[in-house]
This record gives structure tokens, sequence and C-alpha cells, in this order.
């Protein structure tokens, strides 16, 4: 076992003794965008770094309405009951005038809030692509430094690409429900290949519906190209009221993640989207700070007046950067 480092960040040592105090200050600090913020929130990642990657991290979507909290609830408490530490990285959707969350997760998982063996942390989305807030990796690595060997990852799912959620959890979960017919039609393509496991949740509701819904879904996932060679994304059933399917779902969890080579493989994967992902974020901000305000909306004015092409308009853009 790794002994622990002379700590150098005060909310170093008792994070890494299981805090729970200690855990939520560190992951305000993360979401901050305060600069001063930023710098510490890294100084602290960076010292944590060695006590994370040991975790099974799950991304879980559905569209509004599959239940997506209460199956979370359900598992979570199943888990933690078996001893696992569990935490929870509950994705709002973020109001558009405070930038707030409007759904309150921990007011949907009672029971798994009160338990001490789990860690609930709704955050709000901040607008960021596929609900997934700024800083959710992040807090992923924190809790994983904290001792928490499961991460599940709710997304919003209200229909946007959930590509960043699968670019930073181990196996991907699609929940669907069994009238599946109906809603394969709304699914996003690319929720589908992403998936490495689709769930018909509710299943207790319509047996037949829910057979049936298991059918159409494999058929749709057979046409369709897998994440991984080694692994053929699966189909099951399950209820969040009864507990149903939730011990086939967790044996499937643990099967997917079983390929360390193949998981080592895609989390080296995301590292480098994070890098590049960063790395655009910082070459915009760079370069707006060096736009001319004035120059700016007169060529964005140019642009609403269709007098110039959007693509003419960032290049006018971009030649007055390199002029100054």
């Amino acid at each position: 076992m790794t002994s622990q480092p002379s700590a150098t960040h005060p909310l170093a040592a008792p994070l890494l003794s299981g805090s729970r105090r200690a855990l939520a200050r560190a992951i305000t600090l993360a979401e901050s965008s305060r600069p001063e913020h930023v710098r510490e929130a890294q100084r602290l990642l960076a010292e944590l770094l060695p006590y994370t990657g040991r975790s099974v991290r799950v991304g879980l979507t559905g569209v509004p309405g599959v239940g997506k909290s209460s199956f979370i609830e359900a598992l979570g408490l199943r888990l933690a009951g078996e001893g696992h530490k569990v935490a929870v990285l509950a994705v709002d959707p973020s109001s558009q005038r405070t930038g707030g969350s409007i759904m309150g997760d921990k007011t949907r998982m009672p029971g798994l809030t009160v338990h001490p063996g789990a860690f609930i942390r709704p955050s709000p989305s901040g607008g960021a692509l596929g609900g997934v807030a700024r800083r959710t990796r992040e807090a992923a690595l924190l809790c994983e430094a904290a001792g928490h060997d499961i991460i599940l990852i709710e997304t919003v799912g209200v229909g946007q690409s959930e590509t960043q959620v699968a670019a930073m959890t181990d196996v991907f979960v699609l929940l669907t429900l069994p009238n599946a017919g109906d809603e394969l039609q709304g699914l996003k393509r690319g929720i589908m290949e992403l998936a490495d496991i689709c769930v018909v949740h509710k299943a207790d509701l319509d047996a037949a519906a829910t057979r049936r819904a298991q059918s159409e879904l494999t058929s749709a996932l057979h046409l369709l190209t897998p994440r991984s060679a080694s692994w053929q994304p699966r189909v099951l059933a399950a209820s969040s009221l009864t507990g149903a399917g939730l011990p086939e779902l967790w044996a499937a969890v643990q099967a997917c993640v079983a390929d360390e080579t193949r998981v080592r493989a895609r989390r080296q994967s995301q590292l480098g989207s994070w890098f590049e992902e960063l790395l655009r974020e910082a070459a915009w901000q760079a370069l707006t700070s060096r736009l001319d305000a004035a120059e700016l909306r007169r060529v964005r004015a140019e642009v609403d007046a269709a007098r110039l092409t959007p693509v003419q308009g960032v290049s006018a853009l971009l030649e007055a950067v390199g002029r100054a």
C-alpha cells in the first residue's frame, strides 16, 4: 500500500483519511472558476493523483422519466450494503438565469443520501456539452482519493450528446423503458453506439413489453459498431422497485471492466481527450483576451448583416490578432 505523503495542502490529509467534509470542500474548490481557486485546486489534485485510478467508473444516462435517480439509488444502496464506498456525481441541468442546479438529486435519493457508505454530489452542468459539469472529472478523481471504489455519474439525459460522460467512465449504461420500440425512434445513434450495457428499467410494469424491448434493443445494437472489439454490448432488464436485475447488471459491469488492458487503454485515451479539451478551452480564452472588443463587435455586426460569412468573419479576427 502506498504511504501517504507529507501533504502541503490542508485538505489533502483529511480527504485521504475519508473525511466527507474535506471531500465536499475540495470539490467546491475544483468547481470554482476564480483563478486563485483554480491554481489551488490543481495543486491539491497533483498531490492526490497517486491515490486515484482505483475505482470502477460507471456513466448512466437515459431519457427523462426513465427513472435514473431511483435506479441509481437502488443500485447504490445495494453496493454500499455490500461494503463498497459509492460516490454519485449527479449532474443537474443549470438554470439559465442563476447558473444553479434545478432538480436537486439529493432530494430524489433520500435513502442513499444518508447512507454512511455513500457520497452524493449534485452540481449544475453549467451548460456544458452533454450535461456534464465542467469539473466532473476532477470531482471523480477527488472521490477516488477519498477511498470511493465505485463512481456513478448520472447525466442530464435530455437528448444532448452524451459523449463527454463516456469519455470519463469505464462503463457506459443506457437506461430505457419497456416501450423501447417508440423510444428507439427518439434515441440518437451516437448514444446507442456509446452504450456498453443497455438496461430496460421498470421491468416490473410489463413482463411481455420488457422482453420485447430487450429483443428490439439487441437487434438495434447488432447493427451498430461496438466501442470495443473485446466487448459486445449487453441488454438487461431491471427494476429499482423490486431490485430484480440489479445483481445481473453489476455482474455485467464487472465483466466489462475485467479486461484490464482494455480499461487501461480507454483511460489513456480519455486522458488524451481531456488534455485536448482543456487545450481548446485555453486557446479560446487566450484568443478572446487578445481580441479588440470594438473590432469583435464590428465583425459580428457584419456577419449578422450577411455582409460576411461566419468563416470570413473568423478569418478577419484571426488576421487582426496576428497583426496585433
